[in-house]
């Protein structure tokens, strides 16, 4: 999707990920290991895992100085149609301002505001029983390979970035706002504290305001439409999804490419046809990256003993088959092309 937009090459060039890694135990055994060759080989390009905030930028840095204004609240006062514009008002520096639109993107997140005034009765983001940690700590003094490790309702990830650094991300089975009695980090190393290496190293190495905790929110329910009127959903606000895959921002990036092709699709803009022609190709996409999504989280964060280590067998039976086989759950989403015409594709994961 990024080549689209001209920005393909340099997002690969960010990848860090060379050689092995897999999937481990907590004790560290190697449940399957998989290869970034075979990846790139099976997918036409290198798994590239990037910092959102390293996302936003790139994207950002292709834009015009002054297109993107940050902390400005915006609502949509009215969606418009095919005879009037959509109508939003935002709250600036200056005051209250009005604007009118042909075509509004709501890109709102998770708790989009946008989504609940356009679709009042859906049932919006459910709590998927899961609690999250993320932060970016320093690589640690001894080499390690690239692993997400599942345990017993908890998960731990530790994937190399292209600055050196390591970005770890924490995964387990916790009440809908449960938080620590002390910090984030006391929790994880009670969690994780006695897992392999470089677990017990990273949590020893980042600041107790590092590390960043959300719970973890889906819209399992599929929205009947991403768009009303001149507005179009975009992301989490259409579609949020658990994290098992690293397909949230890939997704909203691949909704941005849709909406832009069949936006300018015609000499003149009719927005019902336009929007209508996004939501055909977006909602089946996204609803199949969600329920995949989900089934893959229940997986990783079973709890129950003998669950686990059904899991772990069935994992080093599959490995068996080979790395090609292993990549296969990435079929149909990493080989993902834009419409209109081909692009290069390569599989990315943004958290």
């Amino acid at each position: 999707a990024l080549d689209v937009v001209g920005l393909g090459d340099r997002v690969r060039a960010l990848s860090a990920w060379q050689g092995d890694g897999g999937m481990r135990t907590p004790g560290g055994r190697w449940l399957v290991r998989t290869d970034a060759a075979a990846a790139a080989a099976r997918f036409g390009g290198p798994l590239v895992l990037l910092h959102r905030a390293t996302l936003v930028e790139i994207l950002t840095s292709a834009l015009p100085d002054g297109t993107v204004r940050t902390g400005t609240t915006a609502t949509v006062t009215d969606p418009g149609d095919d005879r009037r514009p959509a109508r939003v008002t935002a709250v600036t520096g200056r005051g209250e301002t009005e604007w009118e639109a042909e075509l509004v993107l709501a890109a709102d997140g998770i708790h989009s505001a946008t989504r609940r005034a356009l679709f009042p009765g859906h049932p919006g983001p459910r709590y998927s029983g899961r609690t999250s940690w993320r932060m970016v700590v320093p690589a640690p003094a001894r080499p390690f390979a690239p692993h997400e490790t599942w345990g017993a309702g908890r998960l731990w990830g530790t994937q190399p970035l292209k600055d050196g650094r390591v970005y770890a991300y924490a995964m387990a089975n916790a009440p809908e706002g449960a938080r620590a009695p002390d910090d984030e980090r006391a929790e994880l190393l009670r969690l994780f504290g006695g897992w392999h290496h470089p677990v017990p190293e990273l949590l020893a190495a980042v600041a107790p305001d590092r590390v960043l905790r959300h719970d973890v929110h889906h819209l399992i329910t599929p929205l009947s439409a991403y768009h009303r009127g001149r507005v179009a959903l975009l992301g989490d606000a259409a579609h949020a999804m658990m994290p098992s895959l690293g397909q949230g921002g890939n997704q909203a990036v691949e909704d941005a490419v849709v909406l832009a092709h069949h936006a300018c699709a015609d000499a003149a803009f009719t927005p019902s046809r336009a929007l209508a022609a996004y939501t055909a190709d977006r909602l089946p996409r996204t609803t199949a990256v969600v329920r995949k999504a989900a089934r893959t989280g229940a997986l990783t964060m079973l709890s129950a003993r003998p669950a686990v280590a059904l899991r772990s067998a069935l994992v080093v039976a599959v490995s068996r088959l080979g790395p090609g086989f292993l990549l296969r759950g990435f079929d149909g989403i990493a080989d993902w092309r834009p419409p209109g015409g081909p692009a290069r594709p390569g599989p990315s994961r943004v958290s």
